[in-house]
């Protein structure tokens, strides 16, 4: 039966497959007015999941997948669908990637695999979080962060370029986001403007990591074709081997000219000639693109992958330079892990822990449930709503801000956000190519 394998709480709480459940009896001061076990929040979702006739239909035709409410499509791709969902305790929005798994052959589930196991290590502002993974016989689901701003492909389409200072904006979390990714050897290999989406506030989140891969040192070699042939560098039509970071910078140089002119450097009408028009690099800056910005591109978009400027010298460049970020670039590794929510002493644990911890408690998951889950598994719903928690106290502390341009306005922080003002406009999510 849907919902079997959360076990519903007796008088005497024991841990299901999953660990949603107490062991503790309960108190004569935790009992409701009928004599009956107050339950906790949670205790009250997993009951419904097994005993609600609406609940267990909901999850029988697929409105509910284990804690979330499904509600309508978002997006679609060749394997899967993207659709709006709501967590049924925290009550936040997340995007439900649903992969029909009979219809993924060999190579498709190795992309879905090397997916889950990226977006596994990947916590940084300007990329898109995976909460939780919920697989069942035919279906597997991937939560994610919903980011509710449009992408970056649709906002220029229908509104035109960006302006220098909304592009400044918009490359320099492309930036961040892609240095952080190097820093631990993971390729992304399909930049582009749809995999760009924006959060309301106009923060980028970079998504879609399907054709990404973590290696054991980032000038490893790789030999497979990725991404969208608009997007991709020269080496690659060349059926040879080639390096990880190179390639992604050489798509951000791509994403750069886009923004900054409404159109695409390379164009043709056949994949022969965008083959042929890429590998000898003919484009054309348009002379009003502001010259620091003409100098980044052409450092960008250059043959050989040597001479391609490296993330930190686009970081130093001048065009960059009056931006500024609300938290670090590059953010240094958490001193403090799911684990540490467990074992540390509540005087030990960093402000957003706490936080998370209480909020946890309110809703009835206990450290108890915390160590009888693997913490960091993704296919657990208790590490679910841990990253969901974690995540909302995170941008209560302003993590989810876009950086401002220095000298901009009078009001950097406020002028910042009104340089997405089309994005409330724009409904549409693209967590797909």
């Amino acid at each position: 039966m849907p919902g079997s394998h959360y076990q519903v709480p007796s008088s005497k709480f024991h841990h299901s497959t999953y660990s949603l459940t107490d062991s503790s009896e309960n108190g004569p001061e935790d009992e409701e007015a009928d004599g009956s076990p107050r339950l906790t929040p949670l205790q009250k979702l997993t009951t419904s999941m097994c005993k609600d006739e609406n609940t267990i239909k909901e999850l029988i035709i697929g409105r509910r997948v284990g804690f979330y409410k499904v509600r309508g499509e978002i997006g679609c791709g060749t394997f899967s669908r993207v659709k709006l969902a709501f967590h049924a305790l925290t009550k936040d929005k997340v995007a439900l990637k649903i992969l029909d798994k009979t219809r993924l052959d060999s190579q498709a589930q190795r992309l879905l695999s090397r997916e889950i196991s990226s977006m596994e290590v990947l916590r940084h502002p300007n990329v898109v979080c995976l909460y939780e993974v919920v697989e069942m016989p035919s279906r597997l689901y991937l939560v994610l962060e919903y980011a509710g701003g449009g992408d970056l492909h649709n906002r220029i389409c229908n509104e035109g370029k960006l302006s220098d200072n909304a592009s400044k904006i918009t490359f320099a979390q492309i930036l961040s986001a892609i240095k952080y990714m190097h820093s631990i050897n993971v390729i992304h290999r399909d930049l582009k403007a749809e995999n760009v989406l924006f959060t309301s506030c106009g923060c980028v989140k970079v998504a879609d990591f399907g054709f990404s891969t973590q290696i054991p040192n980032r000038n490893d070699a790789l030999d497979t074709f990725c991404g969208s042939p608009p997007y991709a560098a020269p080496e690659l039509f060349k059926d040879e081997c080639y390096q990880g970071p190179p390639v992604d910078v050489w798509a951000m140089g791509v994403l750069l000219f886009f923004m900054v002119t409404g159109t695409m450097p390379f164009r043709a009408e056949t994949m022969g000639k965008l083959r042929r028009c890429i590998i000898d690099a003919a484009y054309t800056v348009p002379p009003w693109v502001p010259g620091p910005c003409q100098r980044l591109i052409k450092g960008i978009l250059k043959t050989s992958p040597a001479d391609r400027y490296a993330v930190d010298q686009m970081l130093g460049c001048d065009w960059l330079l009056p931006v500024e970020f609300p938290w670090s670039l590059v953010p240094s590794e958490p001193t403090s892990s799911l684990q540490s929510l467990i074992d540390s002493e509540p005087w030990g644990l960093e402000e957003e822990e706490e936080e998370v911890r209480s909020s946890l408690e309110e809703l009835g998951i206990t450290e108890e449930h915390l160590r009888n889950n693997q913490l960091k598994d993704s296919r657990s719903p208790i590490t679910g709503v841990y990253r969901i928690l974690l995540h909302q106290a995170q941008k209560r502390r302003g993590c989810d801000s876009p950086p401002v341009v220095r000298g901009m306005v009078r009001d950097p922080k406020r002028e910042g956000l009104r340089a997405y003002r089309g994005l409330r406009h724009t409904s549409k999510l693209c967590v797909l190519s």
